[in-house]
């Protein structure tokens, strides 16, 4: 079996969660988030995409109801035993069977949490589900109960996040490599996600960002190749991933020669980032972390450059993003906590100059503070 967790922990995980089904007075939970169920039980796939469902009992039951391409992917992946399969047909409605295996564990008339805020559930098979179970039990929005469970990582976890921090140096070594003027898009991008992969890693959540000249200013994957000019800008959004955990990085390279724009901007971003990890402290709603990189930004003119956020969670995660709960911004109640892993960019977009400058890295918050995952610093770096 393809388990990366020993099954005391597993079993550890989803008896906390059973502690918090209990607490929230519900007697069950129906799983739609992949990261939910490869938390709880190992379970690895993409077969999300379709309507699968995995149950938490009260009682401690647990079973997935899936099509049948992921039968031998749960079986293999995870510690599930009760595994029902729908069968693809034209009239087939899988929240149908769902409610009778429900029916078959008397949760006839109990209180159920579900992960309505999940890319495995659609808003057509939400209906579809709402429908099938109206009169036949309680439904509850629980999308952010395991959430909440996963965001401080166990001593295992913390493990997969200072490998995946590794590829993800490895990846910025390979950009080093790589960018220079007159390099193809597509060759750094190989090479980048090619030291990933050489190191053991994984696919990530979602796309490599990778934007020069005024595509340096754009903070989200589009497609399209081109060639870095001589005098350039090159921005660089990745994450190493291993065994599903992510550590990303952010920077960006001037090419030839980094104008005074980008030293000014840089010399911000990166006393931002400073303050930032300064304000990331166990014990502090994380809301003070945004506000610290806005204070610092907005004192040095960056105002209408800076964005409304500056980072968020970092975890095991599945396409289509890599980005996890909760996130940095203003007023953010949540409380740093040890073992809970940040990335914080220091995002800066000059439309008007059209000069970019976006540094960042992970963390893992402490005892008494944050420390950085990376073994790479913040100088500005040219090709």
């Amino acid at each position: 079996m393809a388990l990366h967790f020993e099954r005391h922990e597993l079993a550890t995980r989803r008896a906390r969660t059973i502690e918090k089904l209990e607490q929230s007075g519900l007697d069950g939970l129906l799983m739609f988030r992949q990261e939910s169920m490869f938390y709880l039980t190992g379970y690895d796939t993409f077969g999300y995409v379709f309507f699968q469902c995995l149950y938490l009992g009260a009682d401690g039951k647990v079973a997935l109801i899936t099509r049948a391409p992921d039968l031998r992917q749960a079986q293999h992946t995870s510690d599930i035993e009760d595994i029902r399969i729908w069968v693809d047909g034209p009239d087939i409605n899988p929240a149908v069977q769902l409610r009778d295996m429900l029916g078959e564990f008397g949760c006839a008339g109990k209180k159920l949490g579900v992960e309505y805020d999940a890319y495995g559930l659609t808003a057509a098979n939400g209906k579809k589900l709402d429908a099938a179970l109206d009169g036949f039990c309680q439904l509850e929005d629980a999308s952010r109960l395991v959430s909440q469970l996963r965001i401080v990582k166990s001593p295992a976890e913390l493990a997969y996040i200072r490998k995946a921090a590794n590829l993800a140096d490895d990846a910025w070594d390979a950009a080093l490599d790589t960018v220079h003027p007159g390099a193809f898009e597509g060759d750094i991008l190989a090479a980048m996600q090619g030291a990933v992969f050489a190191g053991g890693g994984d696919y990530p959540g979602n796309e490599f960002i990778i934007g020069a000249g005024r595509d340096a200013l754009l903070c989200r994957y589009f497609t399209g190749r081109k060639h870095i000019a001589d005098t350039d800008q090159i921005t660089l959004e990745w994450a190493g991933a291993y065994r599903h955990y992510h550590a990303a990085m952010m920077r960006t390279i001037p090419v030839g020669a980094a104008l005074p724009r980008h030293i000014e901007m840089h010399k911000v971003a990166t006393d931002a980032l400073a303050a930032c990890r300064e304000a990331l402290r166990p014990g502090e709603p994380i809301g003070k972390v945004f506000d610290a990189y806005a204070k610092v930004c907005d004192a040095g003119g960056m105002v209408d450059h800076r964005l409304n956020a500056c980072g968020y969670s970092m975890g095991t995660t599945f396409a289509p993003n890599w980005m996890d709960w909760p996130m940095f911004y203003h007023d953010n109640p949540v409380i740093a906590e040890p073992g809970m892993v940040f990335f914080l960019h220091m995002i800066l977009m000059d439309s008007d100059s059209g000069i970019a400058m976006c540094p960042g890295h992970s963390v893992i918050v402490t005892e008494t503070g944050n420390e950085s995952v990376s073994r790479h610093g913040q100088e500005l770096i040219t090709r």
